[in-house]
């Protein structure tokens, strides 16, 4: 399918300015275009991931991505989409998260590719060199304040309060598409709608400045959910790409927990699946939802691009484990993915404790009473055995690579005992 047409087709096109214009262009050459990724933490998170899949979407159909890391903006911070100052970090902080976004876009675009390379590319380069005297004679001179006071990442800020450090966010944005359009023939930019006036003020300067110049602007849908709580954020928090930050099983598990009436959306955004794949998943969701197929899709395709094929099947594997209650095949890495969020108590190593008063200890019945109760009505389970013992002494065979136990309660609440 042509491309700008499967964006719409996924519902990915917010705005777009002159589209016969770049429908033209797109199908005549192969463009550079670029999407920039300010370094306010250390890792991106999901919230960044819909631009990096529209960035992968135009490199498959034969386009230029440059991944921009904003080592110069992160240091301003952007107004948009907020109703408050950003908190600014050090120049060493933002050069550490500079390098590690780096690092992150580099998995998820190819910049091997023998026809199509993407492009890194930080802003720091060209805004680090800039004097104030420049800066204002040069670039500031081609925006007219009332031209920046109309747009709506300002104009959602002046009742609060806006510092002049954010208000000139927008013209280092717009210099970068300026530079980047010089340098190296990039022509479109894309974004989140947020963007939207960042975007614009950034083709108003090219036109200022270059003759017959031809550049466009592009932007994704902010993603919500049906439920209206804020896509990308869980009651643990963000959903980070780092693996590090977020385990694959939890990223996993954010995706398969996907609201029946987002689902398919989530589909069409974030995965390559083919426009007759996706309506192919969409008969079998209405046919048989309990199944959760789309639900089960989505999470696969998503996790495979972030972590890749192990990390997937790792996954798989430890949600598996939790729905039938066998632990035993669980390597110690994966019982720490798994049981992250569960009530926890430490041991010793040399211990080797009754289960009675262990499960008094770790609070897993609340008294000796109970504890003996729920052994004898085979409430207990040690790395997915059930024990009715009451004399039951856990010893070396019940721990998993010598370092946890996991023991279930009935049929749902796990704990976690770890050897230390």
């Amino acid at each position: 399918m042509e491309l700008l047409k499967d964006l719409e087709f996924r519902g990915l096109l917010h705005s777009i300015t002159d589209r016969e214009g770049l429908e033209k262009v797109l199908s005549e050459e192969s463009i550079k275009l670029y999407c920039g990724f300010d370094p306010t933490a250390d890792s991106l998170h999901i919230g960044n991931l819909l631009l990096i899949v529209t960035l992968r979407r135009f490199q498959l159909a034969g386009h230029f991505p440059v991944a921009l890391v904003g080592g110069a903006t992160g240091l301003i911070g952007d107004p948009s989409g907020r109703t408050n100052e950003r908190t600014l970090n050090s120049s060493d902080v933002v050069v550490q998260f500079s390098e590690k976004i780096r690092l992150q876009l580099s998995r998820f675009l190819d910049f091997e590719h023998s026809v199509n390379p993407a492009i890194m590319a930080n802003n720091y380069d060209w805004i680090g060199k800039l004097d104030v005297i420049s800066f204002l004679r040069d670039v500031g001179k081609s925006f007219g304040l009332n031209y920046m006071l109309a747009k709506d990442s300002v104009q959602s800020r002046l009742d609060a309060g806006i510092s002049f450090t954010e208000f000139s966010y927008m013209i280092l944005q717009s210099y970068d598409f300026l530079k980047l359009y010089e340098d190296q023939g990039v022509r479109l930019q894309i974004g989140g709608s947020d963007q939207w006036g960042n975007i614009t003020a950034g083709l108003e300067l090219i036109r200022k400045s270059v003759e017959d110049s031809k550049a466009f602007g592009l932007t994704n849908p902010l993603v919500t959910k049906a439920d209206g709580t804020k896509f990308g954020k869980t009651a643990t928090g963000t959903i980070w790409l780092d693996p590090e930050k977020l385990s694959p099983y939890e990223f996993y598990q954010f995706w398969i927990n996907s609201d029946d009436r987002d689902v398919m959306n989530f589909i069409k955004y974030f995965t390559f699946l083919s426009k007759e794949e996706i309506e192919t998943i969409e008969d079998v969701m209405q046919e048989a939802p309990e199944k959760r197929t789309a639900q089960k899709t989505l999470a696969e395709q998503v996790t495979t691009f972030v972590h890749g094929e192990e990390a997937l099947k790792q996954a798989i594997r430890i949600s598996e484990a939790l729905f039938s209650g066998n632990i035993t095949d669980l390597t110690g890495e994966e019982i720490k993915q798994g049981f992250k969020d569960v009530p926890s108590h430490e041991l010793k190593k040399e211990e080797e404790p009754l289960l009675v008063d262990l499960l008094v200890e770790s609070k897993i019945s609340p008294s000796k009473r109970q504890a003996r109760e729920d052994i004898t009505n085979g409430a207990i389970y040690i790395n997915g055995e059930r024990i009715q013992e009451l004399n039951y002494v856990l010893v070396q065979k019940d721990r998993i690579e010598n370092e946890f136990a996991v023991i279930r309660r009935g049929k749902k609440k796990y704990f976690l005992v770890r050897f230390v």
